[in-house]
């Protein structure tokens, strides 16, 4: 039975907040309404928020993680180690990582892992920039730090085959992450220890 709602801009709402990932109208109603209870100047804040994030945002132009600025604030961090590039799926995986602090090199975002099932091959990943990130040189090292599921393993085959014409060495996270396993959903010391005990792909 459809929910009858006593405003049309009240339905309007509950419409759009659930659109939201994992948001139903349940919830998205409970949200409108306890945005209804706030301050004007706070729903502002807030909606201006979102607004200004969505006009504003930029990717970073070299690892495409999201940025305020075209060049990130690690990739332009000249303490960082540049020989080596942590190649994750998405910008939570960054953010996942970063917070083990056992790892100072850079990244690089590929949006997503070769999935055939939902229509997302090679060319829809930012793989052929990372293939120029390591032909430009100064990379040493790539790893690779996708999650242990059949289309990251896919993924890491697909890339290891694009760089091996360059001499740049391969490594992988120790499985010390569970075999289905995405990366923002591990715990920061099994990630960190993942890092420190990375392998050389293909073993």
């Amino acid at each position: 039975m459809l929910q009858q709602y006593p405003s049309a801009l009240l339905e309007k709402a509950v419409g759009e907040f659930s659109k939201l990932p994992g948001i139903g109208r349940k919830t998205a109603l409970r949200l409108v309404l306890h945005l209804l209870r706030q301050p004007i100047d706070d729903v502002d804040r807030f909606a201006g928020a979102v607004s200004q994030l969505r006009h504003e945002v930029k990717y970073c132009k070299v690892c495409h993680n999201i940025s305020d600025t075209d060049v990130c604030a690690i990739c332009s961090d000249s303490k960082r180690d540049a020989s080596q590039v942590c190649v994750v799926e998405n910008i939570q995986d960054v953010m996942a990582v970063e917070n083990t602090q056992q790892y100072n090199g850079l990244y690089h975002v590929l949006g997503g892992v070769i999935s055939p099932i939902e229509g997302i091959g090679p060319s829809d990943l930012q793989i052929d920039a990372l293939v120029e990130r390591v032909a430009a040189g100064g990379v040493e090292e790539v790893i690779l730090a996708l999650g242990s599921t059949m289309e990251g393993d896919t993924t890491n085959f697909y890339i290891s085959r694009k760089l091996a014409p360059y001499k740049v060495r391969l490594t992988v996270l120790a499985r010390g992450i569970s075999v289905g396993d995405e990366l923002e959903y591990t715990d920061e010391v099994t990630l960190g220890r993942s890092i420190l005990n990375r392998m050389p792909f293909g073993q």
